[in-house]
């Protein structure tokens, strides 16, 4: 039976396939360890309390790309190259989400504005995150070669979306409510579509080097729809919402080590 589980578990047994699945994992969370850093440069002094945080978000994002690549150097693997349709992070900057690579690249200081849209974009992508890490830790939590990555990686996405939870309502008191609001709304519908299309994409990358059938693939995609149509018409919400988490002030303090995986 086609399980998520099952289906990770035949990506993981096989060596192309569980590179390719590092890599791209790998490359997300060190371009997400670059913006975090710009973006704790060039916050504006009215915020500068917010820049430890930053800080360690990307500190984190960096520790979770050394991760995967030990995954990979455990098994004598090399990282491949990204495929240009999987890379998520780069074609959510080409739908409009997020601060703007060139924009982080210069030495100008940002505004209030440009705090809360990058907390915005943290916000649908982090949900995300969450959701995937949570799915893998259900699974594979116990798993000998994987097992400590995931629960760590888990545990983090989590306070990072805690974070984005508290620093959003705290800009939405301070009269950026209805700024949020439009933008996590645009977000949301813009990231469930690259997300449909990664993950076409990723499938169609997997097949190729695990030799699905056609048939296999078609339900895989019919699957990837599916939940699109449901996030398209539903799902999108859970990503909008906003509310003071449990654990506050999470990304208080610093980044924790990277687990020994080799």
């Amino acid at each position: 039976m086609l399980s998520a589980k099952s289906l990770f578990q035949e990506i993981l047994d096989n060596d192309e396939s569980f590179r390719l699945f590092c890599s791209i994992a790998a490359g997300g969370e060190s371009q997400g360890g670059w913006e975090n850093a710009r973006i704790a440069a060039l916050v504006p002094q009215s915020a500068r309390e917010l820049a430890p945080k930053i800080t360690r978000h990307g500190a984190d994002e960096d520790k979770h790309g050394r991760i995967f690549h030990a995954l990979m150097n455990k098994r004598g693997l090399a990282p491949v190259e990204v495929p240009a349709d999987t890379d998520y992070t780069m074609l959510l900057e080409r739908h409009g989400i997020g601060l703007a690579h060139d924009r982080l690249k210069s030495e100008q200081p940002l505004t209030v504005r440009d705090i809360a849209t990058y907390l915005a974009h943290s916000r649908v992508t982090e949900q995300r995150a969450s959701e995937q890490m949570r799915l893998l830790r259900r699974h594979f939590a116990d798993h000998p070669d994987i097992g400590r990555a995931v629960r760590m990686i888990s545990e983090d996405e989590d306070r990072h979306l805690a974070y984005c939870h508290e620093e959003l309502l705290r800009l939405a008191s301070d009269g950026h409510g209805r700024a949020i609001q439009r933008t996590l709304r645009a977000y949301a519908l813009a990231e469930i579509r690259v997300y449909r299309d990664v993950s076409l994409a990723v499938m169609a990358h997997m097949g190729g080097i695990l030799g699905w059938s056609r048939a296999r693939a078609a339900t895989l995609a019919v699957a990837i729809y599916t939940v699109y149509a449901y996030e398209r018409v539903a799902g999108w919400r859970r990503m909008v919402s906003l509310k003071m988490p449990e654990h506050r002030d999470a990304l208080g303090g610093p980044a924790t080590p990277a687990p020994e995986v080799v």
